[in-house]
């Protein structure tokens, strides 16, 4: 009989690959995870299994200079306005199958190393664990870009999610002329924005934006003409700035800085795989924090003791994953991996988030 058990969680092997995984996905101070949802929301456990977008429409008064011994006027409240639905699962599975079972016996009866067998049996659970976040960040960008994030059925095998993050249509702006074109002015585009947060009380941190704004916006003559003039450059011919060099001359005339996103995932149906950019073309959001929301998890049925089968391993990763292993023997032999979640990016406080479509001419 071959000794698997020195290649599975037995032999602390797969307990070691999921730690170092959860570590990589959620970073160390010594290495800051790659995700936005992961560095831009906050970890939140919803106790009925429901998320919630919070958004305050606030406005600050002065107090009022009264008489002694006089009642104080009443103030208004603030409007509150509240999106809310039930958080989706999501999961996925692998299997290994008779053949490839055999394949692997037959490695180990013939002394093949170690660890080929090793990353075999542990492959499937690593890439399980890693598609949860993968989902995640690909819901938050779309959402965080558009204020909608929209998960479409023929992107997903499963139902279809919307979820309204509650952006306010004053705060949505497009431009003068379309930044493709180097005669376009987006400093001013962007001062039109910056003018409607400073009106609201708000300041300006950060601009999240795709490769081809920022790479549009750098070429346009006023992009070049400011720098230049920042760096008392005299001259024709007048250099492209890069980000490193334009975020000097925004973080010190405006307060912010850019941040270029240029997230790509791959979604599989049908057995087919397709690459998805989930940040809308031309987007600039602008941002007063860049901690704008929750990652809002829930308990899955399983996660009871009550509910779990007997013949099933389960093992809780990062508090809200299931990783789950278990062996058919009808209609076929073969050993199953699979991943459950209950949890939703959530951005709060829409009502100060900003967006500016580089692709749209605004009237």
């Amino acid at each position: 009989m071959p000794d698997y058990k020195k290649y599975t969680e037995d032999g602390g092997q797969l307990n070691g690959a999921v730690q170092r995984t959860v570590t990589t996905i959620n970073g160390t101070k010594e290495q800051p995870s790659n995700y936005y949802h992961l560095r831009m929301l906050k970890k939140v456990f919803s106790i009925d299994g429901n998320w919630k977008s919070v958004n305050v429409n606030n406005t600050q008064i002065m107090a009022h200079v009264v008489a002694m011994n006089s009642d104080l006027p009443l103030g208004k409240m603030d409007a509150i306005s509240i999106d809310s639905g039930k958080i989706p699962k999501m999961g996925l599975q692998y299997a290994l199958d008779e053949i490839q079972l055999t394949d692997i016996d037959q490695m180990i009866n013939t002394g093949t190393v170690g660890s080929i067998i090793s990353a075999q049996l542990l492959s499937n659970p690593v890439k399980l664990i890693r598609s949860v976040p993968e989902r995640n960040e690909e819901i938050f960008l779309k959402g965080l870009s558009t204020g909608i994030a929209l998960i479409n059925d023929d992107e997903n095998t499963g139902t279809g999610i919307r979820l309204n993050y509650g952006y306010k249509a004053e705060n949505k702006f497009g431009v003068t002329t379309l930044w493709s074109n180097v005669a376009s002015k987006p400093f001013d585009d962007i001062q039109r924005v910056l003018d409607k947060a400073d009106a609201d009380k708000n300041v300006i941190v950060k601009v999240m934006l795709d490769r081809t704004s920022f790479n549009n916006m750098a070429k346009t003559t006023q992009a070049k003409e400011l720098f230049a003039f920042s760096q008392n450059f005299v001259g024709s011919n007048t250099p492209t700035p890069s980000l490193s060099q334009v975020n000097t001359f925004t973080s010190d005339r405006y307060g912010f800085t850019f941040e270029i996103v240029t997230k790509s995932f791959r979604y599989e149906k049908n057995g087919q795989q397709v690459t998805v950019t989930p940040w809308a073309a031309g987007a600039l959001v602008f941002l007063t924090t860049e901690e704008v929301g929750t990652l809002t998890w829930a308990n899955l049925a399983e996660m009871n003791p009550n509910n779990q089968d007997k013949s099933v391993t389960y093992k809780v990763v990062d508090n809200f994953m299931l990783l789950s292993s278990w062996a058919q023997n009808k209609p076929y032999l073969a050993k199953f991996d699979s991943v459950q979640a209950r949890v939703v990016p959530v951005i709060n406080n829409g009502s100060q988030i900003y967006l500016l479509d580089s692709t749209t001419v605004q009237a």
